[in-house]
């Protein structure tokens, strides 16, 4: 595994957040040397946070946003970094933060990259002759087609799941370090076991995965390591113990239970 543990140096903090949230408070080390690491809880307990906070320190390169320290919605992220102490075993070639918010984002960017290529072949080819033509033509279908062969040629198209996961195949494929924050957000739970199976292929091929989430599909990846962010303090959980897991299965059991309340 590259990343092995989360230290926090809990000395002269500010009395600002993120540093009042008490699962921050909390934090000492965090053993994450394991192939995928969970960190889940409600909203508002600091997961997220601390997911932001990982990548900043990390410096991972982010989908479909900001560089990670110059997004000003990390700003309490960097700032917490700053007090982490990330123990590697080794450096990644390939790492990834990836928000689900982010995705639509990043599907606008590369329609409007595709739209912005075929308007500008169009000016070439109208206004430039002979050879400079087929060579300027020529560089603009070559990187509309490489934009093409991996999202295709209209990503307005798909639905919001299916391009998300499209987005992640292309994405997450080989071995490296990936930080994954509420993957679940767009994915219908088949979808969600879709991503399952490519974070299985992908650990097998020596990747690295944290993850925040809601979801009790994806917390059920085999041999997971799962904290819970949702105490005072940070705590391994197994996954019939996690609130999610079991609050989803007392409800599908017994659903009226839950609605002649509402």
């Amino acid at each position: 595994m590259f990343l092995r543990s989360i230290e926090f140096n809990a000395e002269s903090l500010p009395d600002e957040y993120p540093f009042t949230v008490p699962i921050i408070q909390s934090l000492q080390e965090l053993n994450v040397d394991h192939p995928v690491t969970f960190l889940v809880g409600e909203n508002g307990c600091g997961k997220s946070t601390l997911l932001e906070a990982i990548a900043c320190g990390l410096n991972c390169p982010a989908v479909g946003a900001a560089d990670v320290q110059r997004d000003p919605m990390l700003e309490t992220a960097r700032k917490l970094s700053a007090s982490l102490r990330l123990v590697r075993r080794s450096n990644p070639k390939v790492k990834l933060f990836f928000r689900a918010e982010d995705a639509i984002g990043f599907t606008r960017s590369v329609q409007a990259n595709l739209d912005s290529l075929a308007e500008l072949e169009s000016t070439f080819d109208e206004s430039l002759d002979g050879f400079g033509r087929d060579l300027a033509v020529g560089a603009i279908r070559g990187q509309h087609s490489a934009l093409t062969s991996r999202y295709g040629n209209n990503p307005d198209a798909r639905s919001h799941g299916e391009w998300f996961i499209n987005l992640i195949r292309e994405r997450i494929h080989s071995k490296g370090l990936y930080l994954l924050d509420e993957p679940e957000t767009p994915l219908s739970p088949i979808h969600q076991l879709t991503l399952l199976s490519i974070i299985k292929e992908t650990t097998a091929l020596g990747a690295q995965f944290i993850i925040a989430t809601h979801s009790p599909i994806l917390m059920a990846s085999p041999g997971a390591t799962i904290y819970s962010l949702d105490g005072m303090t940070i705590e391994k959980k197994a996954w019939e113990e996690v609130e999610h897991v079991a609050l989803t299965k007392a409800f599908l059991a017994d659903p009226e239970s839950f609605l002649r309340h509402l």
